[in-house]
């Protein structure tokens, strides 16, 4: 008896294909089932690579449901926290947003998918530039860099339409709330041990502020002075 050897029609899947099923599998899992529904933050999750601004030996853990270590006891924040963070600010295709701390890269990249221009400040001299040089490598042209001190924002190109902050200092920073245009929106965790993340709204009739739900954040370093 003769067996026909049949090809299989299954297609191999590539490397990056399988980061995509893991991405799209952590959207579906992590983020929209915890109740993110913003159309364009789900998009953009699913969209922007998350193992390619991990550190390598994390390569496994890219789309897991935690923050990962990055260089200088620096962290890359839990996605689930990305997409929550980026909710709360309401961004809309023409904004201008400013971003404290750049970290690796990934929020900024969020953002940078989302609205017109991202503005994004980073103490740390190492992580400013290979962020700077992992972003350009994706080819966003509508994100401006420097290296600082976030406590201070960047007064030159403010009022922004958001404000993000990725480190947790231990009461909100004014000069960052000075830099809102009204209307704006501030989101950042506050605190020490016990950190809030926090949604601050700008309004005419002054400063309203939500207290969203706990987190941790690394302290925010530099100075407000």
């Amino acid at each position: 008896m003769r067996f026909r050897v049949r090809k299989s029609r299954k297609k191999t899947l590539s490397v990056e294909d399988n980061y995509a099923a893991l991405r799209h599998k952590m959207v579906r899992k992590q983020i929209r089932n915890r109740g993110i529904a913003n159309p364009r933050v789900l998009k953009v999750m699913s969209k922007v690579p998350r193992h390619r601004f991990v550190e390598p030996s994390y390569l496994s853990e890219a789309y897991a449901d935690h923050a990962l270590p990055i260089a200088d006891n620096q962290t890359i924040s839990q996605p689930y926290i990305v997409a929550l963070m980026t909710e709360l600010l309401e961004l809309q295709p023409a904004f201008k947003v400013l971003e404290i701390g750049t970290g690796c890269g990934y929020q900024t990249a969020v953002l940078a998918e989302i609205v017109e221009k991202v503005y994004t400040v980073e103490i740390i001299e190492n992580l400013a530039r290979d962020a700077q040089q992992r972003l350009n490598t994706f080819g966003y042209r509508n994100i401006h860099l420097k290296i600082g001190n976030g406590y201070h924002g960047w007064q030159e190109h403010a009022p922004y339409d958001g404000i993000i902050v990725a480190a947790a200092p231990k009461e909100v920073p004014t000069r960052l709330i000075n830099q809102l245009v009204s209307g704006g929106r501030l989101v950042l965790p506050i605190g020490t041990s016990n950190q809030e993340l926090v949604l601050i709204r700008k309004t005419e009739q002054g400063i309203e502020q939500t207290a969203i739900t706990g987190v941790r954040f690394v302290p925010m370093t530099g100075a407000d002075a």
